[in-house]
């Protein structure tokens, strides 16, 4: 029979994640796509699926084992090869004849489709990176998908010639979808001995997969179940994965209350979501919005009236347009982040009469190089300076627990035709402002042409807003989850201030930062304003 490794696809900027949970067993049949293993980094958790369906051979993790992109999870035999050992009697005859050519076994046709790549569906297809008739390795890139908030490459699970490609520029695809048609590297060593082989696998698999999708297509297409909140929970954990657990946590659903549609019950991220949107659109309450007002309340549920329904060309002429992907998106994550967490907004201001003058020479010293250094890039050095005297701002609050974080990541918002994004620039603490500056742009120009990748958007310690170039003068930015606070910079303005003996023209830069009140209290808020003010006034703060 073939073997075939399943091996780590790419799952993004994570390396030597650890492997926190085996979900199947030596002996145990899966399914392509069916996930494997649960692997949880110091971000996120996420569960790594099988490229191909076959029986579970050899296990070659554990918990506790350290995987990265590349790493061999298990090993599998190949349901077309082991189809034909099931009728033994038929099988007698021809055993010699199979056995010399055992690697055919793993030639003809291999579909290659879209793997687990995270919380995206109906992602559209940008760029096609080979065509029929191509030799394919495996994991090498076969087409480039774009979601409302990063672009990625999707690789294929085998080697092999590209007989048939599935899809095309503009196409929408999901997990699981058939991306591309292999014929494996072994079916030239055989092609009439596998042809048989291949047909007989096929017809065997064909009910099987004809039968497979009813429930499966059914069940996103029934109604979410009326959700009860007077029902008491059973009392045992939900059963669902760490991933889908903090996915859940960061919306503010309690699991016991979600019914799970998938294997034994598993609560999926699909069932957190349609359980989210049966709460928002009042089909179902969970126990704390069905909650009662005091008295004197009025009794009223406590919650959202419903949104007002107006048929705007009763007053004029009107026109409809879309939403772009990333401002739906976006807006989601705003309005959870704003109803979710506690904002206040402290302001200030700080004099950077000094450092724009330094910031003008340096820009014409280095005017050959290309690198043009703005305000932003020494406001970024200045926080980091921030973070580490106040280490407060540099966690994530994790149920009861915050999360001190031992590196400095500076996300910050940048303005793109399709809407806001924030890149994060890594490892500040270890850059000076040159580089700052030079990495800021080629980020800013990827969030414009539309080519961030995830793992140019995690990791952020906090976030910077700045509407310097535009106007204003103070605002309330909206924290960027699970962040606890973030910084909003204003246009810079020319103010008389008073020395103590006259008034003279000072260049302020306002501050506007918004922080979590979980975490940080108004006195800490202050302190760390003022010292980002006086960080900015005298840069040589920075070496102290």
């Amino acid at each position: 029979m073939a073997t075939v490794e399943i091996k780590v696809p790419d799952i993004g900027d994570f390396d030597e994640v650890a492997v926190i949970e085996v979900l199947v067993k030596v002996g145990d049949t899966v399914k392509a796509e069916q996930s494997l293993i649960t692997v949880e980094s110091d971000k996120a958790s996420m569960e790594i699926p099988s490229s191909q369906a076959g029986v579970v051979k050899e296990l070659k993790v554990e918990v506790g084992s350290k995987v990265k992109e590349g790493s061999v999870v298990l090993v599998l035999e190949g349901e077309g090869a082991a189809a034909p050992a099931a009728s033994a009697p038929a099988a007698a005859a021809p055993a010699p004849a199979a056995a010399a050519p055992a690697p055919a076994a793993a030639a003809g046709p291999i579909d290659i489709k879209v793997p687990d790549i995270g919380d995206f569906k109906d992602v559209a297809v940008i760029e096609v990176l080979v065509k029929p008739g191509d030799t394919i390795k495996a994991e090498q890139s076969l087409i480039t998908v774009e979601s409302d908030k990063a672009s990625m490459e999707i690789p294929s699970s085998a080697a092999g010639v590209l007989k048939e490609l599935k899809v095309k520029v503009g196409d929408t695809v999901n997990i699981g979808d058939l991306i591309a048609v292999i014929e494996g590297t072994a079916g030239a060593a055989a092609p009439a001995a596998a042809a048989p082989a291949s047909a007989q696998a096929a017809a065997a698999a064909a009910p099987a997969s004809a039968s497979a999708p009813v429930p499966a297509a059914s069940a996103p297409a029934a109604a979410p179940p009326a959700h009860d909140p007077t029902v008491a929970p059973s009392g045992k954990m939900p059963h669902a994965s760490p991933s889908v657990r903090k996915f859940a946590r960061e919306l503010g659903v309690p699991l016991e209350e979600v019914k799970g549609s998938g294997p034994k019950g598993r609560i999926t991220q699909e069932d957190v979501q349609s359980f989210t949107r049966s709460v928002m659109s009042g089909a179902a309450s969970t126990k704390a919005a069905g909650a009662k007002a005091p008295a004197g309340g009025g009794g009223e549920a406590l919650g959202l009236i419903p949104w007002p329904k107006v048929d705007f060309t009763k007053f004029g002429t009107v026109e409809r347009k879309d939403l772009s992907r990333i401002k739906k998106l976006s807006g989601a994550n705003l309005h959870r982040n704003w109803v979710m967490i506690p904002h206040v907004t402290n302001n200030d201001e700080a004099d950077i009469t000094e450092l724009e003058a330094f910031r003008v020479a340096t820009n014409k010293e280095n005017e050959k190089s290309g690198v043009k250094v703005t305000m932003l890039a020494f406001v970024i050095k200045a926080m980091v300076s921030a973070l580490k005297k106040f280490p407060d701002f540099n966690t994530s609050l994790d149920g009861d627990q915050l999360v001190y974080k031992q590196y400095y990541n500076i996300g910050f918002a940048a303005d793109t035709p399709n809407g806001l994004v924030v890149p994060v620039l890594k490892d500040a603490d270890k850059k000076g402002v040159l580089q700052i500056s030079q990495e800021m742009g080629d980020l800013a120009k990827k969030a414009r042409d539309g080519k961030l990748g995830s793992a140019d958007m995690q990791g952020g310690c906090i976030s910077i807003s700045s509407l310097g170039g535009i106007g204003g003068t103070h605002f309330t930015p909206i924290i960027n989850a699970p962040e606890v606070a973030i910084l909003g910079l204003s246009k810079g303005q020319m103010k008389p201030v008073w020395d103590g003996k006259q008034f003279v023209p000072r260049l302020t830069l306002p501050l506007s930062l918004s922080y979590d009140h979980r975490v940080i209290d108004g006195a800490a808020a202050a302190r760390f304003n003022a010292y980002l003010g006086q960080v900015l006034a005298d840069f040589r703060r920075v070496l102290l």
